[in-house]
C-alpha cells in the first residue's frame, strides 16, 4: 500500500450549500469514495485559508489514488485539488541511496 495526501478547496457554492446543511463530509462523502476505490483514510480534517480539507489516506496503487481524485475533481464541488504520493522513511532512504549512485552522472548548467 501506499500513502498518498489529498489537499481540497471548495468551491463557493459547496460552502454555502455546508452552512445550510452542515454535516461531516469526511464520514458522507469522503471515506465512502475511498473506500469504493479499495483505499483507507488514515486520517484527514478540515482547514481554514487555501485548502479546505486535508485528507491522508493508503491505496493499493496510483491508478487508485489517481481514480478518487477523478471523482472529487468530476463531481463539481471543489475548485482546486492537489494529491501527493508520500514515501515512507525506507523508501525515502532507498531513494538517497540511489540519488548517491547516480548524482556523478547529472551535469546542471552553469
Amino acid at each position: 500500500m501506499s500513502t498518498y495526501l489529498l489537499e481540497l478547496s471548495y468551491t463557493a457554492e459547496s460552502m454555502a450549500a455546508q452552512i445550510k446543511k452542515p454535516q461531516d463530509r469526511l464520514k458522507t462523502a469522503g471515506i465512502p469514495a475511498l473506500e469504493a476505490a479499495g483505499c483507507t483514510m488514515i486520517g484527514g480534517g478540515f482547514s481554514f485559508g487555501e485548502r479546505d480539507v486535508i485528507i491522508l489516506f493508503e491505496g493499493p496503487n496510483d491508478q487508485a489514488a489517481a481514480a478518487v481524485a477523478q471523482v472529487v475533481a468530476a463531481g463539481g464541488s471543489v475548485k482546486a485539488s492537489k494529491t501527493t504520493k508520500l514515501l515512507s522513511g525506507s523508501q525515502w532512504t532507498s531513494a538517497l541511496r540511489k540519488a548517491g549512485k547516480i548524482a556523478g552522472a547529472y551535469h546542471p548548467a552553469k
